[in-house]
């Protein structure tokens, strides 16, 4: 019977202690949601704008999209990222010259990557296996060919 009215003591003790500090004095109705939510609806397409350097420095890849705009038709604005645009314009390079048979999306896959390491292998120091991984050989020709533009 003793320990029955401590322990209610001591709850209602940390009860008062926890209103009093607020942690359940605003737990209500005010956090309720309302009741006539709507989904945010979007009007326009959203794309998302994947950035993939692979390795290059903002410079590099500024000197990549330089050369993409003068010959592989890159719209996109010179600002160091190779995003979606500079992966599509270097997509049409790597179809025409080495060996992609992927879509133009901008997307890096294995079959990007497998053609630029046919590319690196031509010049660029690139000794590793044409496997599509994108590894440490991969990257460090990749930036051969950035700094050569």
């Amino acid at each position: 019977m003793r320990t029955n009215i401590l322990t209610k003591s001591l709850l209602a003790a940390l009860t008062a202690a926890a209103l009093a500090g607020g942690s359940l004095a605003g737990a209500g109705t005010s956090f309720a949601a309302p009741a006539a939510a709507q989904p945010a609806v979007i009007t326009e397409a959203v794309t998302p704008q994947a950035v993939n350097n692979l390795g290059l420095s903002a410079t590099q890849a500024k000197k990549v999209q330089r050369w993409l705009k003068t010959y592989w038709r890159y719209t996109g604005s010179i600002d160091g990222k190779l995003g979606t645009n500079s992966w599509k314009a270097f997509q049409r390079c790597l179809k025409q010259y080495w060996g992609y048979n992927g879509p133009i999306d901008g997307v890096v896959g294995k079959g990007t990557v497998k053609a630029l390491q046919r590319l690196l292998k031509s010049s660029y120091g690139y000794t590793g296996p044409i496997d599509g991984i994108a590894g440490s050989g991969t990257k460090a020709a990749f930036k051969r060919f950035a700094n050569s533009r």
